[in-house]
C-alpha cells in the first residue's frame, strides 16, 4: 500500500575516518540515527556498532517503501569504489550530515 504521508529513506554511515561504509533503510531517519548511536554506547553487536558508524554521509528519500528496500539492494550489491562515487553526487566532501536530521 502506497502511503503519500510516508517518508522512507536509504542512508549510508560511516565511522570517524570514513574507513567502513553502512547501508540500510528507514522510515525515520532520526530515530534510525540515534538508534545507531545508542548501539555503539551499548556495545551492541551488530555491523554499524560493532564498526562505529555514526555519521550520515548519504540518503535519499522515497514515497514507496518497497522502491526504499529496492534501492537499498542494489546499493548494497555495489563495490565500495562505486558507493564512494554515489556520495560524493550529493556530498563532494564527504562532510558529516548526521547534524541535519539530530
Amino acid at each position: 500500500m502506497n502511503y503519500p504521508w510516508r517518508t522512507y529513506y536509504i542512508y549510508i554511515l560511516t565511522n570517524k575516518n570514513k574507513t567502513v561504509l553502512y547501508t540500510g533503510v528507514t522510515n525515520n531517519l532520526t530515530r534510525r540515527l540515534s538508534e545507531h548511536h545508542e548501539n555503539i554506547i551499548l556495545r551492541k553487536r551488530t555491523f554499524a556498532a560493532r564498526y562505529n558508524c555514526r555519521h550520515l554521509l548519504y540518503y535519499e528519500q522515497f514515497s514507496r517503501i518497497l522502491d526504499a528496500i529496492a534501492r537499498e539492494k542494489e546499493i548494497k550489491g555495489w563495490l565500495r569504489v562505486k558507493k564512494l562515487k554515489l556520495i560524493k553526487t550529493m556530498n563532494p566532501e564527504m562532510e558529516f550530515l548526521e547534524h541535519l536530521f539530530l
